[in-house]
């Protein structure tokens, strides 16, 4: 039986929110009620009161939207499937099931524990399962493995017909063939309500992994190290990161603001069979920053974590037994991969404001200088200081044929950037989302970019667009923002046909919708 959280129930300013808490905008904003979910019957019938009582359902699992687009519903009901987290695939016909609210860590685990397999989904281990998913969830083991929507088999959806009607679909490639594509990666809350995913196969999960970590202090650094560092890292992804045997590796590039006192690389490697016995594609990455000279990273002493079976790190080497560079007890380890998977991860509730894109090539001149000068730019009253991280891509993300079986259409990219400020105070939201939109208009004004979609990572040869799983408001300023989350070809208009078959009421609805 569902729960309703009113108004005048003391859980619902706790309920209300979700992981951004610049939302809900204003007390009015908020909705008339929060309707908690136990199983897929019970959302069925809260999807039906709330469609006939004439009120816009919006759907939470996790709580991560970055945008208003579920917390921002003044008068409405928030669908909250958080709950639906069963993971008994039984009598489906498919092998493994994840309920949309089970969070990815549990998912991590269960899959684990119970069947020795794993999916490539986020390292975010708070993120639920639902809006995760169905915006195309890629993670740590992406590069190996391609994204989450890539092994997806069935969809358990919720949809509102043209009367009003709420229609139960399980949807595959052979059951509403066209809805099932868009729930490969169009992104949640544009065609009806997800409580259920399946698969019928999942990836062998990695025996061991190993991690490096290397920093660079911000009190030596100049603008011709800086440039050094991110385009050599980006370098390396448009040339030898494209070899398969170097697909294990998946890297982080932490630019962090002046004020966190550095950047750093983090690796996360190992070989395409699930072992760590050939670590020379890990060399070779780690040597190419000696000369940008890293220092150790100031972290726990991995002593304190899940590591070899001794209960120490190791320091490992060359094949001729030298140290690997940058290694260390409080630089890299090896470790089961499940202790590296599960046992970790970050999150809690603050202000912020991302952007996001997709890279084909390294960075430019122009581009290492202009982050550089945002990453250095402070604001009188406020405590700027955000992140841009550099993830690894490409590998078997990028196999031929994907993009035509889902609806990701960003298939050439060799990394993938998210843009992020977090802060506390509502009167610094104004430094900080003007910090941002200073720093991303001018990074896509460069020459690489024509004049019709400056300010934007248009599609072409430097860029494919942005991600619709960090989605941002401000590219609706642009007349073809469509085009930035779903590209140029015929997915948009495809899209829209799927959304006018399914939801012609436009039930499912928030700033950036597929429009009908």
């Amino acid at each position: 039986m569902s729960i309703t959280v009113s108004r005048q129930d003391p859980r619902y300013l706790t309920l209300r929110k979700g992981n951004n808490l610049r939302f809900p905008s204003t007390e009015a904003d908020g909705p008339a009620s929060i309707v908690v979910c136990q199983n897929a019957d019970d959302l069925a019938e809260a999807l039906q009161k709330t469609v006939k009582a004439g009120l816009r359902p919006t759907i939470r699992s996790g709580g991560h939207c970055y945008e208003d687009f579920v917390a921002n519903n003044p008068g409405g009901a928030i669908l909250d499937v958080s709950l639906l987290n069963g993971f008994d695939a039984s009598g489906s016909g498919h092998t493994y099931k994840i309920g949309t609210g089970m969070r990815l860590g549990d998912a991590y685990s269960e899959l684990y524990k119970q069947y020795g397999v794993t999916f490539p989904g986020g390292s975010c281990y708070g993120v639920a399962a639902g809006g995760h998913i169905s915006g195309g969830g890629y993670g740590v083991l992406s590069r190996l493995h391609g994204l989450t929507v890539d092994w997806l088999s069935a969809v358990d959806i919720l949809t509102v017909d043209a009367s009003g009607n709420v229609v139960k679909r399980r949807v595959d490639a052979t059951h509403d063939a066209d809805l099932f594509r868009a729930c490969r990666g169009a992104g949640g809350g544009n065609f009806g309500v997800i409580a259920a995913y399946y698969f019928d196969k999942m990836p062998i999960a990695p025996r061991e992994v190993i991690g490096v970590n290397m920093a660079f202090p911000w009190e030596d650094m100049t603008p011709e190290r800086f440039e050094a560092i991110i385009t050599t890292y980006g370098h390396y992804f448009e040339t030898r990161g494209k070899d398969p045997d170097t697909w294990g590796m998946f890297t982080f590039l932490g630019l962090s603001h002046r004020s966190s006192g550095r950047i750093n690389i983090s690796v996360q490697f190992c070989n395409p069979d699930g072992t760590c016995n050939d670590l020379a594609p890990l060399n070779e990455f780690v040597d190419l920053f000696q000369p940008c000279k890293p220092v150790v990273a100031k972290t726990e002493p991995m002593e304190a974590r899940h590591t070899p079976a001794a209960g120490k790190s190791e320091i490992v080497t060359k094949p001729d037994g030298t140290p690997l560079p940058c290694s260390g007890p409080h630089m890299m380890n090896r470790q089961p991969w499940f202790d590296a998977t599960v046992r970790g991860g970050f999150g809690g509730g603050t202000r912020a404001k991302y952007k996001s894109s997709y890279m084909k090539r390294t960075f430019t001149s122009y581009e290492a200088k202009v982050i550089y000068k945002h990453l250095n730019r402070t604001f009188p009253g406020a405590e700027v200081g955000g992140v841009l991280a550099v993830d690894s891509y490409g590998g078997a993300v990028n196999k031929p044929g994907l993009a035509e079986s889902t609806s990701i259409p960003q298939r050439a990219s060799i990394l993938k950037l998210q843009f992020q400020t977090y802060w506390r105070k509502p009167e610094e939201d104004a430094a900080h989302i003007q910090w941002l939109h200073d720093f991303y208009s001018e990074l896509y004004s460069g020459p690489e970019v024509d004049e019709k979609h400056r300010g934007t990572p248009y599609w072409g040869e430097y860029y494919e667009g942005c991600y619709i799983n960090y989605p941002d408001a401000d590219m609706l300023a642009y007349d073809f923002w469509p085009q930035l989350y779903y590209g140029e070809g015929e997915l948009y208009p495809f899209l829209q046909s799927v959304k006018k078959r399914y939801d012609s009421n436009n039930i499912f609805h928030h700033s950036m919708s597929i429009r009908p």
